[in-house]
């Protein structure tokens, strides 16, 4: 099985190791056809805590590091 991954922006580096990734998905409503965009949150694992807030990055999946941590933070793609 491939190995998840998705690119979104940090709204949080307030924790020790971890980021907040918010990541959009653009898609048309099934009925009306408008663009909706909905927004997740994923806590990701940033070892040396070297992502800042509004950083473009790419996240990988990995195993459970902790209760609500299942991502770790694959590259940073742009820096603010």
């Amino acid at each position: 099985m491939a190995v998840k991954e998705r690119v979104g922006l940090v709204v949080s580096n307030k924790m020790d190791k971890t980021v907040v990734v918010a990541i959009e998905n653009r898609s048309p409503h099934p009925k009306y056809g408008k663009i909706v965009v909905q927004t997740k949150k994923y806590k990701a694992h940033d070892q040396e805590n070297k992502c800042n807030e509004g950083d473009r990055v790419r996240i990988r999946e990995t195993r459970p590091l902790s209760r609500t941590k299942r991502w770790e933070v694959a590259e940073i793609l742009t820096t603010k």
